[in-house]
């Protein structure tokens, strides 16, 4: 479906369109993009994908083409957030039974959760990759480490490790029977760091300058200013981290599983796609820093992965490179509710009722993550489908939340 809603539509105030692909959006979240909009630094207009809702600042599920200039909060603290997946050469009838004991290898295997991997030996190699990076991050600014638990290990000790929130880890099948693996995570406690680091020196920054920001969290870095080239490549390197994160993560999956499998190959070339990041695209005539915040890239012929909830079905998608979203499209199916408010609605009883078939935890420690709290992830698709064309339909019969 084409875009359901524009606002600022021919606005002559100088705030620019917004063309959102949804008409699934709370007041909250129409502000919010309403204030992206106001922002001089907007080119052309901002996109909001159909699983749009409303974050801290800027939009989760929005995408953002800024002219000289970047708002750190908007591209957030989960820095490098995103999926990687891979199929395998086996067919669903070649799982075990009982996948209760496959998810306790993988959990052995892949620390979730706040834990982190005691020594950095089995990654080594992707540790001196990223090595020069933090270490001119750690001496420009100091405070970044100081913010990290011990600093000096940390990073390379969650190195291939899940998180929490919302970050999983599946085991699913696809139309064709085949099984895939497939994770969500990003750039853990070093890119929350440097987030978090960044956007208080954007607020300082601003406040110095302009006092009439419609929210402060989208305070913004311009070139040429103090901070500006240090998180351009602060933001770059945790990005990168992040990608690395995935695929040390994947290996680890992949190990974790043999024993319960026949021998299997898995394809060449996982998709590995950030969604939430900020590049150097040209869109509409000009170089623009590219923002997406919870929407992925999605350039004609393009992979990607746009997981639904831990109970609903995930698409493996190729882009159709629509230039009204900036060659973009969601990134999943999008919360409909708070955790709060999730914690208060559902019981366990519902949990259990709703990701039945899938073994996964069941207890109220994940309840916010319900698929009820998600928006229908269908409905979702099919509000893109000018946006991108489904490859493959997959369905978890594992789910490791983090």
């Amino acid at each position: 479906m084409p875009v359901k809603i524009e606002l600022n539509k021919g606005a002559a105030n100088g705030h620019k369109p917004v063309k959102i692909y949804t008409s699934d959006i709370e007041n909250q979240a129409l502000t919010q993009l309403k204030q992206i909009a106001a922002l001089p630094i907007v080119h052309s207009h901002v996109a909001a994908m159909p699983d749009v809702h409303a974050g801290i600042g800027a939009t989760v599920g929005s995408v953002i083409p800024t002219l000289n200039a970047i708002i750190p909060a908007a591209v957030g603290v989960d820095i490098g957030c995103g999926m990687t997946a891979v199929r395998l050469s086996v067919k669903s009838s070649q799982l075990p039974d009982n996948l209760a004991p496959m998810r306790s290898a993988i959990e052995r295997a892949v620390p979730v959760g706040m834990q982190a991997h005691k020594t950095v030996s089995v990654r080594a190699s992707a540790c001196k990759q990223l090595a020069t990076g933090v270490d001119w991050l750690f001496e420009k600014h100091p405070t970044v480490m100081k913010m990290l638990k011990q600093p000096q290990a940390l990073w390379t000790k969650q190195l291939g490790t899940l998180g929490s929130g919302n970050h999983f880890i599946e085991i699913c099948i696809d139309e064709n029977k085949d099984i895939w693996v497939m994770l969500h995570s990003g750039s853990r406690g070093i890119g929350n760091a440097i987030g978090q680091y960044f956007i208080k020196l954007a607020k300082a920054d601003m406040g110095k300058h302009i006092h009439n920001l419609p929210d402060k969290d989208l305070a913004y870095f311009t070139e040429g200013s103090e901070h500006f080239v240090d998180y351009v490549t602060a933001v770059s390197w945790a990005q990168e981290y992040a990608r690395i994160n995935r695929e040390e993560m994947l290996g680890l999956v992949l190990r974790a599983i043999e024993p319960f499998l026949p021998e299997f190959r898995a394809d060449r070339h996982a998709i590995n796609c950030h969604h939430n990041y900020v590049s150097r695209e040209v869109h509409f005539g000009e170089e623009v820093y590219l923002t997406r915040k919870g929407a992925i890239s999605a350039r004609e012929g393009e992979l990607g992965i746009i997981p639904g909830s831990m109970g609903a079905r995930s698409y493996i998608v190729r882009g159709k490179g629509n230039p009204d979203s900036f060659c973009s499209c969601a990134h999943g199916a999008g919360r409909r509710m708070s955790r709060t408010a999730a914690r208060q609605q559902f019981r366990r009883e519902d949990l259990i009722e709703q990701t039945r078939g899938v073994e996964c935890r069941k207890d109220t420690g994940v309840l916010d993550e319900i698929p009820a709290a998600y928006k229908d992830i269908d409905q979702v698709m099919e509000n893109q489908s000018d946006l991108v064309e489904v490859v493959h339909t997959l369905k978890q019969v594992l789910c490791i939340k983090g």
